[in-house]
């Protein structure tokens, strides 16, 4: 169970008073106008469009993230062309390139505000990169919507209420590696390949916290930066371990290097767990799909290339629409299906938005109540509060098996 941070009296006082503030709408009044939300900020929308920014890893060594906002593109493409937008508002979504980098960040997060006058940031991708902008952003009340990352932080941070995450926790995604692990191999050595940074280290500390007291215990430990070429020498330093398992706490790239280490040392041959922000086919592929089976991670979205979701309504609109909206995005990238699963997030936030302002936004981030959203494993849905800004909080974990992952029965949610 995790204790979630408290946030301070005056972040709910100011959700109350925006609320109160609010003409408000009820539930068959239809869309709001500006008009009826005297006093707050309107910049970047109208009765008819809203404009929206996310910074993104286009280029860099994250750069397999740049197909997160295609998939977001596609959706909000598919719903203005199909669906009249959100409430009646065509979205105009720019995305501009960082490189990874958090003075980009805070370069081409000030552009988005200062000079396209967008009406919020959705997203920024990373840990240090939405770190960098979110004082800034919470000066200018410029809504931060949900971040790109699962450090813990960005959802129990009571100094920044313009700024929520979105997927679980890297903390909870560590609480379910070390159950995982304590019944799976309840008496197993550990070996940890992180990354040194909020990212890479949450992960370890929740790991470490979830098996203190077992017969787990983690035998050793190695860090990279994002700016090293390779981690090979840090997974032939794990191996001498002979560890049972390897956690695998990297992004994309290294990811992919570290499995392929793994695969050429065949003197050892540990339960290879990866990062659910790394369990992509465009990570899995250039290793080799055989050379994978077995291997483990976290999920909490539905698997592209599973057979059990082929005849999933969600899973069908996405894949047609991601096709005709994002020609030659591959339909079978986790990272694009979470763009798309983001921006229907977003969507339905702002749809349940008291008023269509920037205070409406931050309030509908803090108050959503277990909204569904279509490729969302069954049974997770985002849930917020005053004091609580994670708004999914539980995994299931999955194996590779063939050519693709298969989800166990039942998911783990710390939220509890």
């Amino acid at each position: 169970m995790r204790t979630k941070a408290i946030h301070s009296l005056g972040i709910a006082a100011a959700l109350l008073a925006t609320l109160t503030a609010c003409g408000g709408r009820g539930a068959d009044t239809g869309t709001v106008g500006l008009g009826d939300c005297q006093g707050q900020q309107t910049t970047g929308i109208t009765d008819t469009t809203i404009k929206l920014g996310g910074v993104y890893p286009l280029s860099g060594p994250a750069s397999a993230y740049s197909e997160v906002p295609k998939g977001i593109k596609a959706y909000f493409d598919y719903v203005n062309a199909e669906q009249g937008g959100i409430d009646g508002r065509k979205v105009e979504y720019l995305v501009r390139d960082d490189s990874y980098q958090p003075p980009k960040t805070v370069e081409e997060t000030r552009r988005l505000v200062e000079q396209d006058q967008v009406f919020a940031v959705f997203q920024t991708l990373g840990t240090a990169t939405s770190s960098a902008v979110w004082d800034y952003l919470g000066q200018r009340k410029v809504p931060q919507v949900f971040v790109a990352t699962g450090a813990t932080k960005f959802g129990a941070d009571a100094e920044h209420p313009w700024t929520m995450g979105w997927q679980p926790s890297y903390r909870t995604e560590g609480l379910a590696y070390a159950q995982y692990v304590k019944t799976q191999r309840p008496d197993a050595t550990v070996a940890v390949l992180y990354q040194n940074d909020d990212f890479g280290k949450d992960l370890l500390a929740a790991f470490t916290e979830g098996v203190a007291g077992s017969g787990v215990k983690v035998v050793a430990q190695q860090s990279f930066e994002v700016t090293d070429p390779t981690v090979d020498a840090q997974v032939r330093n794990l191996a001498n371990s002979k560890a049972d398992v390897l956690l695998n706490f990297s992004t994309p790239k290294f990811a992919s290097q570290a499995l392929a280490a793994d695969v050429r040392n065949t003197d050892w041959n540990p339960l290879h767990v990866v990062t659910q922000v790394s369990n992509t086919m465009a990570t899995l592929r250039p290793v080799g799909l055989e050379n994978v089976q077995g291997t483990v991670t976290a999920a909490f979205l539905k698997d592209p290339a599973d057979p059990r979701w082929a005849q999933d309504a969600g899973m069908q609109t996405f894949k047609s629409k991601l096709a005709q909206y994002a020609p030659g995005a591959d339909p079978e990238n986790q990272h694009a299906m979470a763009g798309w699963t983001m921006a229907e997030s977003f969507r339905k936030t702002m749809e349940s938005a008291e008023c269509p302002t920037r205070e409406g936004l931050r309030d509908a981030m803090r108050s959503l109540d277990n909204v569904s959203v279509d490729l969302l494993l069954p049974g997770i849905t985002m849930k917020t509060g005053a004091s609580d800004g994670y708004p999914l909080e539980a995994v299931g974990i999955q194996t590779f098996s063939g050519n693709h992952w298969s989800l166990t029965d039942g998911l783990i949610d710390t939220g509890k």
